[in-house]
């Protein structure tokens, strides 16, 4: 795999969007959950038929890149560079962009919570992407424009059967009647790696759920590799419970 600094003309993942990513969070210089990203990097790379790489060599690459206690790596991986057109045939050599950004504070909506509303646009059903975090991410992108005209912190993101999917940029659970549940995401959706972690931690059942679940719901939460979890005190007008959220995550580490 060629380790580059930026992509040129040629690169499939700036042709194309060919290509995945994780975004990691760097704690005490320590890349947190990082076998649960590289896990997802290598599992996506083969669903997307990108030639295998060194697992090691990566890994070692993203350890020198730390350079503060506490800060974001992102692990772009792209098909490779080649010619005009689509198909990949003989493309063997992937090419990985890492970079680094300040850690944004999610301390006043980890502490406060936050308000969700619903989102207009839906998310299309592609179960051979489903799960996956490519580089394709031109629905979050339009998600994102429509949040921010919006009075709220984030939006519930529903496919186009109106199942409950995720949020913007993060995943989403909830409890009822004292049960945690998450949305499967086998149609649409990415397959978040904080999302997995809390998933090994506790007992939360996948499953396909609607707007009204969300509604019924004593609480929700959002969650990713950089926010940890965020309890939601408001969801579509109604107030949800936070405490249940700090309650059942209690000793889990973020």
């Amino acid at each position: 795999m060629l380790y580059l600094q930026a992509p040129n003309s040629t690169d499939r993942s700036f042709q194309y969007g060919d290509g995945l990513f994780t975004t990691v969070r760097v704690k005490d210089g320590k890349a947190m959950l990082w076998d649960l990203h590289l896990q997802r990097l290598v599992s996506g790379a083969k669903a997307l038929l990108i030639h295998e790489f060194d697992t090691d060599e990566l890994t070692a690459q993203v350890q020198q890149a730390i350079s503060a206690s506490d800060q974001v790596i992102k692990v772009l991986i792209s098909r490779g560079q080649a010619g005009r057109g689509y198909s990949p045939q003989g493309i063997e050599s992937p090419c990985c962009y890492i970079s680094t950004a300040a850690l944004p504070d999610y301390s006043n909506w980890q502490q406060q919570g936050i308000r969700l509303g619903v989102a207009g646009f839906k998310l299309a059903q592609q179960p051979a992407l489903a799960g996956l975090k490519h580089n394709n991410r031109l629905e979050q992108v339009l998600i994102k424009a429509e949040l921010a005209e919006r009075d709220v912190d984030e939006l519930v993101v529903l496919d186009q059967t109106d199942a409950v999917i995720e949020v913007s940029a993060a995943n989403l659970m909830f409890c009822k009647k004292g049960q945690w549940f998450t949305p499967k995401l086998d149609r649409a959706g990415v397959n978040g790696v904080m999302r997995q972690h809390l998933m090994t931690q506790r007992a939360i059942t996948e499953g396909c759920f609607s707007l009204a679940d969300l509604q019924q719901a004593e609480a929700l939460l959002v969650c990713n590799a950089l926010m940890g979890v965020v309890p939601v005190k408001e969801f579509a007008g109604q107030a949800k419970n936070m405490e249940l959220v700090r309650q059942f995550f209690h000793g889990v580490e973020f």
